[in-house]
């Protein structure tokens, strides 16, 4: 690359100012600024796309490794599979000649009527002894109740 020094770019300054005058400099030094600009962006996205380019190529290499791993793995998992099948019958195939059938059990049936029933722990003997309501009453039936009885 050429290596420009503060005594070549003094230089360089120095016979533009001559060739170019000191009116045209500073709209001279603008452009070029914005040319610089320019072909520095330019450079950059031709580097960051060749930077893309190789890592997508690395990323296909990476899934081609990675998806034949998976079918080597599948079909080491189908023979292990069709192996125990295969195991699987030749001990089903003898031992259903060897074996009787399994016996069979009746329906498993609660002891209790009402199983699923919440009961509290007070005794209903002292519910009673005690006045505690066990039943809701309306307030037609209470009022029907405890009204005294006319003869």
């Amino acid at each position: 690359m050429i290596d420009l020094g503060l005594s070549k770019m003094a230089l360089i300054g120095a016979v533009a100012l001559i060739v170019i005058g000191p009116e045209k400099l500073p709209r001279v030094a603008r452009t070029v600024g914005t040319l610089l600009g320019k072909a520095q962006r330019y450079v950059a996205d031709v580097k960051a796309e060749v930077n893309r380019s190789m890592e997508l190529d690395e990323l296909k290499k990476m899934k081609e490794t990675v998806e034949s791993a998976a079918r080597d793995v599948e079909s080491s998992v189908s023979t292990a599979a069709s192996d125990f099948e295969k195991d699987w019958q030749d001990a089903t195939s003898t031992a259903s000649t060897a074996l009787a059938p399994p016996p069979s059990f009746p329906e498993y049936k609660h002891p209790k009527k009402k199983w699923r029933l919440k009961q509290g722990a007070m005794p209903n003997w002292y519910k009673a002894r005690a006045g505690v309501r066990t039943k809701a009453l309306s307030g037609a039936a209470r009022v029907a109740k405890y009204r005294p009885h006319q003869l």
